[in-house]
């Protein structure tokens, strides 16, 4: 997908996530809402979803779009595990390359992983996996840290 039409489709979403999220205070709703809108919008997007944090350094799977994903990835572990930990976004090229991923999905070549937070704390993670090598960029890292913003205001 070129760039223009990368842009234009996260725009889009945006656009739909503010529509469809406007009235709604439900977190479950809201992260439901926001993995299917997502698992739309991302065409390389293998899977999309939420991990909650549930307890001090234990995340545990919420609303997804995809195959059945890992049900508690531990904050020491993992992709998700490091944005949780580090509090920052983290993309990977090649999952296979990262000495502890979590392999929730054998296909699974590359992942983005975007902190959400609401009222200052963190709250999960947006986990967007791929069955593409390299199929994320700094144009999705934008995108996704700017509606993963918009998503925790929800929450």
């Amino acid at each position: 997908m070129r760039e223009s039409e990368k842009r234009d489709s996260y725009r889009r979403a945006s656009l739909q996530l503010d529509e469809l999220l406007a009235d709604l205070d439900d977190p479950v709703a809201v992260m439901s809402t926001a993995a299917a809108v997502l698992f739309a919008a991302i065409p390389a997007a293998s899977w999309t979803g939420f991990y909650r944090v549930v307890a001090p350094g234990l995340l545990r799977i919420g609303p997804y779009q995809g195959p059945i994903g890992c049900i508690e990835i531990p904050f020491s572990r993992g992709v998700c595990g490091a944005a949780a930990r580090m509090l920052q976004t983290q993309m990977v090229d090649d999952v296979h390359a990262v000495a502890d991923h979590i392999a929730c999905d054998s296909q699974s070549r590359s992942e983005i992983v975007v902190p959400l937070f609401a009222r200052g704390q963190l709250v999960a993670v947006l986990d967007i996996d791929s069955h593409e090598p390299a199929a994320f960029d700094d144009v999705d890292r934008e995108a996704l840290e700017a509606l993963a913003a918009r998503i925790g205001s929800h929450l």
